[in-house]
């Protein structure tokens, strides 16, 4: 069984962090906050990238933006065995003395749902546009950094759940794009096609 507790460059790299944070309490408060409840601005980019694209008419841009959705929370089920299935402890369940910013969790540390939750979307937006895309995959890393920094996860905790974040959603946008796009498209010569575009129809590049 995959033991991430053997990396020890990992280990100490967390408690570099950790220490780093004792030294920077005027960090606390957003950090604390962003780690607890980023989750919001994830939500409000998938929205955001959804309007964007229907106001071009950009019915792929569309479909990514909604498959984004899906997409996330079946890489969050995916995590669930796996986290199970590795079962490693939480940091502050092995450094009893280290500093620790949010309430303790029962849940395993690897790999992170926060961070797979921020690599899903990621990915996912810089399909759907590219502008929104790279705001996503700003706020991402930094979710990744302030999962570490309050004591929440390891580094590779938080590197596993991006990974696996953009891979289910990246390929599943590879396995599903053509009809995703092909039902936006269709929407959009109907009756429902203010779902889709508030424009010209069909697919339109993205930007």
């Amino acid at each position: 069984m995959f033991d991430p507790s053997t990396f020890a460059d990992d280990r100490s790299a967390f408690l570099s962090i950790n220490e780093w944070a004792r030294d920077t309490p005027w960090l606390h408060g957003f950090l604390r906050f962003y780690a607890n409840d980023g989750v919001v601005l994830f939500g409000l980019l998938i929205v955001a990238a959804y309007l964007v694209a229907r106001r071009r008419g950009d019915t792929r841009g569309v479909a990514a933006a909604v498959w984004t959705g899906v997409g996330t929370l079946l890489a969050v089920a995916i995590n669930q065995p796996i986290a199970s299935g590795v079962g490693e402890r939480r940091p502050y369940a092995v450094y009893h003395d280290m500093l620790l910013l949010v309430h303790r969790s029962t849940d395993p540390s690897f790999a992170s749902d926060h961070a797979t939750m921020a690599g899903a979307i990621a990915i996912g937006l810089l399909i759907s546009s590219r502008v929104v895309g790279y705001v996503t995959v700003v706020a991402a890393l930094l979710m990744a950094f302030a999962r570490v920094y309050v004591g929440a996860h390891y580094p590779v905790d938080v590197v596993a759940g991006l990974l696996l974040g953009g891979l289910v959603v990246g390929l599943g946008w590879l396995a599903l794009r053509r009809p995703l796009t092909s039902l936006a498209d269709r929407v959009a010569t109907t009756r429902l096609r203010v779902a889709v575009t508030s424009g010209a129809t069909g697919s339109q590049p993205q930007t």
